[in-house]
């Protein structure tokens, strides 16, 4: 057995790599910013991961579901953390279902939605969880938040996200609001 100073065994001493992970958030119906402001409290208070940066705010259109899904604000939240994916995946959940998400209707109107792009540089195709996020590439109101915020950052497979949203345009995405955080 080797001894650490303090007193710390070494040998059951386990350290978990530090990743960063990305958050897309997300909200079209009640407060949505103050169901923005909850997400991003709620992961602040998340053990083993710190908030890094948050994003402005941006509106745009709903992407997908029916005819008449209100627009979202979103934000990007940039964070470090210790923890695995799994629970990351278990945390956001947690998180929705306390701002009273349903999912009734898929892309349907939602108080909240919580996605994680990317996940360090972790690639994985798993029925519950595709890291990066797979359409990702193509949201202007994920690229356009996250570029506010981390210009140099990339996807890993897809690229720098500056060059993606160049190639995708901002048509209908609008900055709202700077930071919700003071």
């Amino acid at each position: 057995m080797s001894t650490l100073p303090f007193g710390i065994n070494a040998d059951t001493l386990s350290l978990r790599a530090l990743r960063k992970v990305v958050f897309s958030v997300g909200s079209n119906l009640g407060d949505r910013l103050d169901h923005l402001e909850q997400a991003v409290t709620r992961l602040g208070a998340t053990p083993e991961l710190t908030v890094v940066a948050v994003s402005p705010v941006y509106e745009t259109a709903a992407v997908g579901g029916p005819a008449d899904n209100p627009d979202f604000l979103n934000i990007v939240v940039v964070a470090e953390t210790t923890q695995s994916v799994e629970a990351m995946l278990a945390r956001i959940g947690a998180i929705e279902e306390a701002a009273g998400r349903t999912r009734e209707v898929r892309w349907g109107p939602r108080t909240l939605d919580v996605d994680i792009i990317v996940y360090g540089d972790k690639i994985i195709d798993e029925p519950q969880l595709t890291l990066p996020h797979p359409r990702a590439h193509e949201r202007a109101f994920v690229l356009a938040p996250w570029a506010d915020v981390e210009p140099d950052a990339s996807i890993p497979g897809r690229g720098p996200i500056s060059a993606l949203l160049t190639d995708l345009g901002t048509d209908g995405v609008r900055r709202v609001a700077e930071s919700i955080v003071g």
